[in-house]
């Protein structure tokens, strides 16, 4: 799995040395992590799409040319702009554990938790997909083009073909004992029988047919009868690690609308996805803990900034891991952890000249005594932002969870492997974990769709990434390019990643990070070099309309009018 994760993130830097201005729209726009998705958002929003019908479009066509990341084997957390009632609304739909789950599903008979590879591939980590059942609420709420208009474009390509882009040969390349999950390997084979190379046309008929079958019937054809049955039989019989998930487990599958967890941030107004998802409460308080710091009297790349990013990140994820769960199952103190008061003593231990090195988890009202957890390992996610021509707005963020997923493909798609976001260990130290395997659970993630509200009340950035456990990290980041050093967004996305997530600083390799490697030593950070390849997707209000860019390590675009 390393070796998967390395070669993709290998392709991503030099992609970033480009230098390219945001994309001017003064009536909509959509940004997406291909530009064939942008296209197929901006082209839905011609025909007097909304930026729901655009998101869902655009959402359908990463599943055909991004497969690895996301698509209808995976699930997502969506959130929505309603410009004329001034409204932020978000919705879940995470993968659930099955009903036959229980807490010691990934522990092997001697008790020990497996290896993250060893659980990654096969049925035992695939969770009840939820993206279409959030697509399709979200769509019955705010959609305006018929259902079945919005999968035209995947349609399209799914049938006619597509260039493959670099990042999915590169996963396909990576891929370790692809070969032993037939569907999958057929699915990625050029006409000589190799797998295929960047740049070749690749063709999904199968994916072509089931996007024919949910255009007609919508999600219940995914979630029930012979779909739904292909999908079980191929968790069931899986060749590594059979799983559990069953027909009736699809059919009990309900997508979300929850209540958005929003702050404030020098005037603005900061909103987010709320439990399961810990990427509202990560992103919120690394911004709270930076708020009495004068980040704007700082270069972007100063070692001071960087230092107060890091240590903002290593508080905000020490709590990240002893309290975020899925909020139906267990007592997540998320009001505890974004008081004021709380907020203002956590800051008050970062110290300017000192780093803290590793910090137990505060101790917020409503707290319970939950042990801490590492986070979980995510790379198969994508992003996209929208804003549509009356100004409301989509912040959508998906995955399968690792590169390809499970490796399981039914009817040419990938299914997740989503349930090894949940941690391992149901218990350690004689305390439960509050993100342990549960019958019926939403594993917890750090996908974090933001949308940010300005002063006046309107819609002033709409904002997400890819990255895994350090989307929180990427998308404060951008907020903090945004207001506190007035970057546009091409500028905002082009500038090196720092972090940390309770431990080590990490610093983005082979890129101008690597010069705070000695002022942040003297600072006391123990410091590692990594790859980060965000996919971070940005859209702002402009005076003359909206700026966006797509994050330059990535294939992304933007595209609008």
């Amino acid at each position: 799995m390393r070796g998967l994760i390395l070669c993709l993130l290998a392709v991503a830097w030099p992609a970033a040395a480009r230098e390219a201005g945001p994309v001017l729209a003064t009536r909509q726009l959509a940004v997406a992590a291909h530009p064939l998705a942008a296209e197929a958002a901006r082209d839905l929003l011609r025909l007097g799409g909304s930026a729901v019908d655009a998101a869902i479009a655009a959402a359908l066509v990463l599943g055909v040319v991004e497969p690895q990341a996301s698509g209808l084997g995976g699930g997502g957390f969506l959130l929505h702009w309603s410009a004329a009632h001034g409204q932020v609304t978000s919705y879940d739909g995470r993968e659930t554990a099955p009903a036959a789950a229980l807490p010691s599903r990934f522990l092997k008979p001697d008790g020990r938790p497996m290896a993250f590879p060893e659980a990654q591939t096969g049925g035992l980590s695939v969770g009840v997909p939820g993206l279409l059942r959030m697509l399709e609420l979200a769509h019955r709420r705010h959609g305006r083009l018929p259902w079945p208009a919005l999968f035209q474009p995947a349609i399209r390509l799914a049938e006619g073909g597509f260039p493959v882009p670099p990042r999915l040969a590169a996963a396909l390349r990576a891929a370790d004992r692809l070969e032993r999950f037939g569907e999958t390997h057929a699915a990625f084979l050029a006409a000589d029988g190799s797998l295929v190379q960047s740049g070749g046309v690749l063709r999904n008929q199968p994916l072509a047919g089931v996007l024919r079958q949910l255009a007609a019937e919508g999600a219940d054809a995914l979630h029930a009868g012979p779909l739904a049955q292909r999908i079980a039989q191929a968790v069931g019989e899986a060749a590594v690690n059979p799983g559990d998930v069953t027909v009736a487990d699809l059919a009990a599958y309900r997508a979300v609308a929850r209540e958005p967890v929003c702050g404030g941030y020098r005037g603005y107004r900061v909103c987010g996805m709320g439990p399961p998802s810990s990427g509202g409460q990560v992103v919120l308080q690394m911004l709270a803990l930076l708020q009495r710091f004068e980040l704007g009297a700082l270069a972007p790349d100063h070692p001071q900034a960087a230092h107060l990013f890091a240590e903002a990140g290593r508080l905000a994820y020490a709590d990240r891991a002893a309290y975020l769960a899925d909020p139906d199952f267990e007592a997540v103190p998320l009001a505890g952890l974004l008081a004021r008061d709380y907020l203002a003593g956590r800051s008050a231990l970062i110290e300017p000249l000192w780093a803290l090195g590793q910090v137990p988890a505060g101790e917020p009202a409503g707290r319970r005594g939950h042990a801490p957890v590492l986070p979980e390992v995510e790379h198969g996610t994508t992003h996209l932002s929208v804003v549509d021509a009356l100004g409301d707005a989509v912040a959508l963020t998906a995955s399968i969870e690792g590169p390809l997923g499970s490796y399981l493909g039914v009817g040419g798609f990938l299914l997740n492997n989503q349930l090894t976001d949940f941690a391992f260990e149901p218990q350690r130290e004689g305390r439960p974990v509050a993100n342990r395997v549960a019958a019926g659970k939403r594993p917890r993630s750090t996908m974090a769709p933001t949308l940010v509200l300005a002063p006046d009340g309107g819609l002033h950035a709409v904002v997400g990434s890819a990255g895994g456990a350090r989307i929180g990290h990427y998308v404060a980041g951008a907020i903090l390019a945004l207001i506190d050093w007035r970057l546009d967004p091409a500028q905002a996305l082009g500038r090196p990643h720092v972090g940390n997530r309770n431990g080590p600083t990490e610093l983005e390799q082979a890129t101008p990070a690597e010069a705070l490697l000695a002022p942040l030593r003297t600072l006391g950070h123990d410091l590692r070099f990594v790859p980060m390849a965000s996919g971070t997707h940005l859209i702002q209000r402009a005076r003359e309309g909206w700026l966006g860019a797509a994050d330059p390590r990535r294939e992304g675009a933007a595209a609008g009018d």
